[in-house]
């Protein structure tokens, strides 16, 4: 692969050169693909430089964590920032490196737009602002709190709001994150995904958050028994084959020690399941989160930036 790529970056300079004799500007390198590759960063915890990740690993963009609701049907990071702060400052980083930003909106904890907002017309007006402040290619709603993921009046303001949104904005991509079990979908997560074709809501990736099982086990197997059942009822509902299913299929799994004792995913854990979504060509292959990804970190023996440098090699 070493030999390869160089022999890859040889040729590419060559053909800059003679397009350069010839008058014509090399190509623009391709704008990252924001929900592709995209590690989740919980800006104020623990490791928070996404510039010095983007430099030790080559990864080129990060899911932010979170936008939540001031209270109201209000977008602020975590509740509380503005979305003109510092915040927005670390994202014109990010995109002045070549990189780029998917903000997540949700999460397990604190206050939920999806739950505040009383209409999907102000929920996708909530989501407008976080549009327009970052002029974003993409968003990811992670519905996993119960005020959401559990609430069907909630749900299905969601995905009123999602229609709204993406035919205001051609070309925005959403992601919908949600939980599930070592089979699949719950009833719960099978209902969202039915819902959203009754709606027409247009999600183009389902990602799966496949951990916090058990007390442990094996983890490559529980990871790939979990997408294989999101796969399986994304091509049942929307008829498509097995492989455009796996194609709207994604997961975002959790480095190291888990929230539940005894469940553990490592570096060479998370290798594996990086080959099996590329074997599958999934839309979405992620984890929480690059703070956590440093030694001891996420409770286990790791170099610095282990898991971001897996998801950095990932291109579908």
């Amino acid at each position: 692969m070493k030999k390869a790529r160089r022999l890859l970056t040889v040729a590419s300079a060559a053909a800059a050169a003679i397009a350069t004799t010839v008058g014509l500007a090399p190509a623009a390198s391709a704008a990252p693909d924001p929900i592709l590759a995209s590690p989740y960063l919980y800006q104020w915890e623990g490791q928070t430089s996404p510039t010095a990740a983007m430099d030790a690993t080559g990864v080129k963009t990060f899911t932010l964590a979170f936008m939540l609701s001031d209270g109201g049907c209000n977008p602020k990071w975590d509740g509380t920032r503005s979305l003109t702060g510092s915040d927005k400052t670390m994202i014109d980083n990010i995109r002045a490196k070549g990189g780029d930003v998917v903000p997540s909106f949700g999460g397990w904890s604190g206050t939920k737009l999806g739950a505040k907002c009383t209409s999907a017309a102000a929920l996708a007006g909530a989501y407008q602002k976080v549009i327009d402040a970052y002029k974003l290619k993409a968003i990811d709603l992670d519905i996993e709190n119960t005020d959401e993921f559990e609430n069907n009046t909630v749900q299905d303001r969601i995905l009123n709001a999602v229609k709204l949104t993406k035919a205001k904005n051609p070309g925005l991509r959403v992601v919908i994150t949600i939980p599930t079990e070592v089979s699949g979908l719950s009833a719960t997560g099978k209902r969202l995904v039915n819902q959203s074709k009754v709606i027409g809501a247009n999600i183009d990736a389902w990602s799966v958050m496949p951990f916090d099982f058990s007390s442990g086990g094996d983890m490559v197997g529980k990871t790939k028994s979990a997408v294989d059942g999101l796969k399986n009822h994304l091509k049942s509902t929307f008829g498509l084959s097995d492989d455009a299913a796996y194609r709207k299929s994604g997961l975002s799994s959790m480095n190291g020690k888990t929230d539940n004792a005894g469940e553990v995913v490592s570096v060479a854990n998370f290798k594996s399941i990086r080959d099996y979504a590329a074997s599958h060509h999934l839309a979405r292959f992620t984890f929480w989160a690059t703070n956590r990804d440093c030694n001891n970190c996420a409770g286990i023996s790791q170099g610095k930036y282990d898991f971001t440098k897996v998801v950095a090699g990932y291109t579908g």
